[in-house]
């Protein structure tokens, strides 16, 4: 749980209090969201968009 509020806090500056009153599930879906849009920024392929990933 604590890696879950430290990745979502350090990607999207929510306060902890915030992202504590999530269930663990909606914290482990935007976990999945900030990993999947940190991989196509890092990607080499520079074509890709966040709008590949319906963002």
């Amino acid at each position: 749980m604590y890696a879950e509020i430290a990745f979502i806090a350090y990607h999207f500056h929510w306060s902890y209090e915030a992202i504590l009153a999530m269930e663990h599930a909606e914290r482990r879906r935007w976990c999945e969201q900030i990993s999947k849009i940190n991989k196509a920024m890092s990607s080499d392929d520079n074509h890709k968009s966040l709008r590949n990933l319906g963002v």
